[in-house]
């Protein structure tokens, strides 16, 4: 078997997915008609091509208007399942995924719709393909912070359906500790609290300063600029915090895959994954972007089975589901990785 094949059919788990960016071409085409929304564009083709970007900010002005088209429950779990089945078929068993609660109730969209819409395809992608997922509310870190106090006390009537809260959007001028008071509430209520740190932002290290340091995450999000301060990085290797890079929208917003950071913080022991972003706008599922990453950081078989386990051991998982996942994970590495 070769390495493509081998990654191919390993089972993986994906940490770092934005539901909103799985967004394809066709899908935003046949929900702006089914909603009768305006969309300036009528083929997929117009669609793709409008899905043009440079940077964090740039790819924001097109990946926010495009969640005009999800208007129903049955659209945001259509949505979800739609990326269910892509993963499923790339063979994830395990997702923890991103959405923003804020955004859609900015534009007038019931909380309830949002949520319940996407948690019904948490439970049909269960019964359908064998998989288990958790959702993650991220607040939008530079809208205003009375809507995200808002969406929090929403988020927190619906506790039973999210697994954790994040951070998201655009950095500049917007630090994490701006939000402790609302990752504190979280926390108090039983849920996981993660935070973005994109690659090469603003004050970035100051940042992972203070999600490690003032709000104690239990995840970083890209993150990789930690190996720019010796303190910072000792700390998130001793304590085990999980990396969730992705090294494909890195390309597409530095003009860096990181590769080469990801692969010796990998090598260091740190507890870095590879996942997908926003794969309908930068064109790499999991799949795509574990290959990518062999490709240009010459990863080995063992080294592509130890991003997944540590995509499951930082994962909030169940006991049960994380069991399950490492014993097949063990009886692949068994069955197909002699040295390639």
């Amino acid at each position: 078997m070769d390495l493509a094949a081998f990654t191919a059919a390993l089972p993986k788990v994906e940490l770092h997915l934005h539901l909103e960016g799985t967004l394809e071409p066709d899908l935003k085409l046949e929900l702006a008609r089914r909603n009768g929304v305006d969309i300036g564009q009528t083929t997929v083709e117009e669609v793709r091509a409008s899905y043009v970007f440079d940077s964090l900010a740039s790819f924001l002005s097109v990946y926010y208007p495009a969640m005009d088209v999800l208007v129903t429950r049955a659209d945001f779990r259509d949505l979800a399942m739609a990326y269910f089945a892509r993963a499923a078929a790339q063979n994830v068993r395990h997702a923890e995924v991103f959405f923003d609660p804020q955004v859609h109730v900015a534009r007038g969209v019931a909380l309830e719709d949002v949520v319940l819409g996407y948690h019904d395809a948490v439970v049909d992608a269960e019964r359908q393909f064998g998989m288990s997922a958790g959702l993650i509310a991220c607040l939008v870190r530079d809208l205003p912070l009375e809507g995200a106090e808002a969406v929090v006390d929403g988020l927190l009537g619906f506790a039973d359906r999210i697994v954790g809260i994040g951070l998201d959007s655009d950095e500049r001028g917007n630090p994490p500790a701006r939000f402790a008071h609302l990752f504190a509430r979280a926390r108090a209520a039983g849920l996981k609290v993660t935070v973005h740190c994109d690659v090469d932002q603003e004050d970035t290290t100051e940042h992972l300063r203070q999600a490690l340091e003032e709000i104690v995450v239990d995840r970083l999000d890209h993150g990789t600029n930690v190996v720019e301060d010796p303190r910072l990085l000792e700390l998130v290797r001793t304590r085990g915090t999980g990396l969730t890079c992705c090294p494909v929208s890195n390309a597409f917003v530095t003009g860096d895959s990181k590769a080469a950071v990801i692969a010796q913080l990998l090598r260091s022991g740190v507890r870095v994954t590879v996942n997908s972003d926003d794969p309908a706008y930068f064109g790499g599922y999991v799949t795509e972007n574990l290959v990518r990453l062999t490709q240009e950081a010459d990863l080995t078989p063992d080294e592509l089975v130890q991003l997944q386990r540590n995509a499951i051991e930082v994962s909030w998982a169940s006991g049960e589901v994380k069991e399950g996942f490492l014993a097949e994970l063990d009886a692949y590495e068994a069955l197909v990785a002699p040295p390639l």
